[in-house]
């Protein structure tokens, strides 16, 4: 139902290699992607690494046409998995050629984007609560009662040896850290953390 590149003089066509960003996450884009060919990956990028792949797809295919229906910034990166042709339809050409649909098929499309655009923000979003699970997880399995009978943990291994062991990119975990402490979850400096409210971090972890 959407109208393809094929017929849109002004769309450009690109080869893209393996391994190369197509689009970034939050990025405002200017134009529309749609991939003729070749493999591209979704998902959220940590440190220039895919950490959390989300979906694979093959062309021919448009790849961020919902986000550009409503107007949204991409809720994912798109890296080329393998070697990629793709064009690039300018927004204001992709949004015309919309308006030259009927208007039920309009309201369809707008609709399905809608869907889309929030399961693919659930994902992303259910990414972030479980780096956080597993933080939790790790700061209450490593606490130990003080004199005072309060939890402490001592951190003996770098933040980075420690994100690598929950799975997660260091600057995830040290989000994570910063999200707990405004929550007061978490206190303290340095290398010892005190758990104020185990009982509400077990809650974040899962338990």
């Amino acid at each position: 139902m959407l109208p393809l590149p094929s017929s849109e003089p002004s769309a450009q066509i690109e080869v893209a290699a393996a391994g190369e960003v197509l689009r970034e996450r939050h990025q405002q884009p200017f134009s529309v992607l749609y991939l003729d060919s070749g493999r591209v990956l979704m998902g959220v990028r940590e440190e220039g690494v895919m950490r959390h792949q989300l979906g694979v797809v093959e062309g021919p295919t448009w790849l961020d046409a919902a986000t550009a229906l409503l107007d949204q910034p991409s809720a994912v990166d798109i890296v080329a998995d393998t070697r990629v042709q793709l064009r690039r339809v300018p927004l204001e050409d992709f949004r015309r050629g919309l308006e030259q649909l009927p208007e039920s098929a309009q309201i369809l499309l707008r609709d399905m984007a809608t869907g889309y655009c929030r399961q693919t923000e659930l994902a992303v979003s259910r990414l972030a609560q479980d780096a956080e699970a597993r933080c939790a997880q790790w700061l209450l399995r490593h606490a130990q009662s003080d004199d005072s009978g309060s939890l402490r943990v001592t951190l003996q291994q770098r933040k980075r040896l420690i994100a690598a062991q929950l799975g997660i990119a260091p600057e995830t975990l040290s989000r994570v850290l910063r999200q707990l402490r405004e929550h007061g979850l978490i206190s303290g400096t340095g290398n010892v953390l005190s758990l104020p409210q185990p009982r509400a971090l077990r809650m974040v972890a899962g338990g």
